[in-house]
């Protein structure tokens, strides 16, 4: 297969606090505000490398609760699996990836994060069960996706 036709995987957890607020990370490489995660290693399971990532950028040690949605970046072939997640230990820290850390209710989170990445946080608060589908172009929301 030509790389062409490749996609990167990657993964990010929306990590709700007992408040029902979600941590967002504001990463040191662009200064944006997003979910921690990353792309999967090619010998990583999901899970351990949703586990992995979130640790790496922020020091905690989370337990997924559901898959709350699936993203694909059409202009960088990025499919993102985006987990609910609870914390289940370990402390915040500064990382290598991660300059600062905010808790956000879902009125907060579209002042801070593009609409790409907002989305991913509204549809883990929403927590309906069902995994939204969307696409995205980097930065804003694209049509038809599958919707809740």
């Amino acid at each position: 297969m030509d790389s062409q036709h490749l996609h990167s995987v990657s993964v990010a957890g929306v990590v709700i606090d007992g408040r029902g607020r979600a941590l967002l990370t504001q990463r040191r490489d662009n200064g944006h505000w997003e979910a921690p995660g990353g792309i999967l290693e090619l010998d990583e399971d999901i899970v351990s490398g949703l586990i992995r990532e979130i640790r790496e950028e922020t020091g905690l040690q989370v337990e997924p609760l559901s898959l709350s949605g699936v993203y694909k970046n059409m202009a960088r072939s990025i499919v993102a699996l985006v987990f609910r997640c609870r914390v289940v230990g370990g402390e915040l820290a500064e990382t290598d990836e991660a300059r600062a850390f905010c808790w956000v209710t879902a009125g907060e989170v579209q002042s801070l994060a593009s609409e790409a990445f907002a989305v991913r946080v509204l549809d883990a608060l929403e927590s309906s069960g069902v995994p939204a589908v969307r696409q995205h172009d980097g930065a804003r929301l694209l049509q038809d996706g599958y919707e809740r």
